[in-house]
């Protein structure tokens, strides 16, 4: 109820009319937002339209956060979800398709059924065309039909291929944007595959969307240990004068999956993992934990501070930057495939399902700080984290105790971004007893087992802040260029020198070029030490 009381306030004084279609009202605000002076009378309505309804992401992640957002009385009193697809589907066969996906949350209210069914019935569906101006004319008139007498807002989410996204932004812009409230518009990454690509993309965007409409999304940065990441250093004594080079020996953001490309590997084979997982959800983590204090907790003040750690980072190069291929493996009587036995996937492909790199800052804050990167795919256990490695303490008087790997002696802040969310700090501690034998301890904050209350997904945040206007979390097209300008360069140079990737078995560590890398620099990866 909270929730509600707190949306519905913002929208009675004004606060989310920011991103208002251009196209159809001539007397708006200087952000876009339609002005009506008798806005106090007239009740708010939304419509959520999922383009590409019957799509994988829309069933198992769209539809379910939008009814989790439902259950816990995150939406407006008034609401409509309207599926879009090429798909022949009734109502009543959109509502069964996604009924098998909602659930409510842990601690299983009495009235979970009956949710369910109340938002079912707000759903509804419109069979049509991506490029069709007739489809998305027919979706208006029945949107109309449920905003009749209602100041009306509408979000367009769309999870559909990137090839058809300006086709949908057209017409869902030009025939089926709101005529008194705000248009909004998400949009599923990729955004491009390069710098032109994406450039070309954005330009399309806006010629029938203002940048305050369109709300770039990248899921990673809705996870709650991400958004955790300015709190755990803002509001905290003890980490924010250590957050620099004085302190931090290196930083090294990780993501791994135990499985490989099973059903996408058409797609997964035309971006590769460094497109797929590195230019957006470990760079955009990467920026949000380097970047300097924001003015405020204001959307573009952080954007702004993004962008500046973005173009202060310095050139990649193929020395460091590893790549690396899974091939098929046998462990026990069970058999997996190689990459290249996905029977969407060319034979002689030289696509990364692996790749490790380093970036630098070239700032006061960060100069010779080495940030390693590593994702890779049918790895030995799946997760993602962020490991801060402190440096060694002058003169340490207890150094002996340690041998001579003084690793073993380094404080580190691990941030568990997935599964098991957790914040973890490495300390050195005596083992009680006779004499003195030191330990390498956690001081552990397993969020599990401190908070009773279920985790939100990612996607339920994001939603949120979309329908509420708040661009926090999402990304702005200077970010896309300076995202891109790091990347491309490598990116090209790897396909036209068609570097090979290193093989490495499935459900391995990874290729052996990833550890030569760290040691190229004097780093050891945290995660092969936690496994040992």
């Amino acid at each position: 109820m909270l929730c509600l009381l707190i949306f519905v306030a913002k929208w009675a004084l004004g606060v989310s009319l920011a991103g208002n279609s251009p196209l159809k009202e001539p007397t708006q605000t200087k952000d876009g937002a339609n002005q009506f002076s008798n806005l106090e009378s007239v009740e708010p309505t939304i419509s959520i339209t999922v383009v590409g309804a019957s799509g994988d992401l829309a069933k198992k992640k769209i539809f379910p956060a939008l009814f989790a957002l439902f259950y816990e009385d995150c939406l407006p009193k008034h609401f409509t979800i309207y599926g879009y697809a090429r798909s022949k589907m009734t109502d009543e066969e959109l509502r069964e398709m996604i009924s098998g996906t909602l659930t409510c949350r842990i601690d299983k209210r009495e009235n979970c059924g009956d949710k369910m069914d109340q938002f079912l019935q707000r759903c509804f569906y419109n069979s049509g065309l991506y490029n069709s101006e007739e489809n998305f004319s027919e979706l208006d008139r029945k949107l109309k039909e449920k905003e009749v007498g209602r100041l009306a807002n509408r979000l367009f989410y769309l999870s559909i291929p990137p090839n058809i996204f300006v086709d949908a932004v057209k017409y869902a812009s030009s025939r089926a944007s709101s005529a008194s409230g705000w248009t909004r518009v998400i949009v599923e990454k990729p955004f491009g595959r390069d710098s032109d690509s994406s450039g070309e993309l954005t330009r399309s965007f806006k010629q029938y969307l203002t940048e305050e409409q369109i709300f770039r999304i990248d899921h990673y940065l809705g996870k709650e240990l991400v958004e955790n990441l300015s709190v755990l250093r803002f509001s905290n004594l003890v980490f924010e004068p250590l957050w620099s080079r004085n302190y931090i020996r290196n930083v090294q953001l990780i993501f791994s999956e135990d499985f490989g490309t099973e059903g996408r590997g058409g797609y997964f084979d035309n971006y590769g993992i460094i497109r797929d997982i590195m230019q957006n959800h470990l760079l955009q983590i990467l920026a949000l934990f380097a970047m300097e204090t924001p003015v405020t907790l204001d959307a573009e003040d952080i954007r702004n501070e993004k962008v500046k750690v973005l173009r202060s980072m310095r050139q990649l190069t193929l020395d460091n930057v590893i790549v690396g291929q899974y091939k098929g493996h046998t462990r026990g009587s069970k058999s997996y495939p190689a990459y290249t036995d996905d029977p969407t996937v060319p034979n002689n492909s030289l696509t990364p399902t692996f790749a490790a790199l380093a970036i630098f800052i070239d700032n006061a804050r960060w100069d010779g700080v080495p940030f390693l990167m590593k994702a890779g795919k049918a790895l030995h256990t799946k997760g993602a984290e962020i490991r801060v490695q402190f440096r060694h303490v002058p003169g340490n008087l207890y150094k002996q105790n340690f041998g001579a790997d003084l690793d073993k002696a380094t404080n580190e802040l691990v941030i568990r971004v997935q599964p098991d969310e957790g914040i973890y700090l490495k300390i050195n501690n005596k083992v009680p007893g006779l004499g003195m034998r030191l330990d390498r301890s956690d001081l552990n904050l397993l969020y599990k087992a401190r908070y009773t209350k279920e985790i939100p997904d990612a996607y339920e945040t994001l939603l949120l802040d979309a329908i509420e206007g708040e661009h926090r979390l999402f990304i702005r097209s200077d970010e896309l260029v300076a995202a891109w300008s790091l990347f491309t360069p490598l990116l090209k140079e790897l396909e036209e020198k068609k570097i090979a990737p290193e093989l490495y078995p499935y459900g391995s560590r990874g290729p052996v070029g990833a550890h030569y890398l760290a040691a190229k620099h004097n780093i050891r990866w945290g995660d092969l030490s936690d496994d040992s």
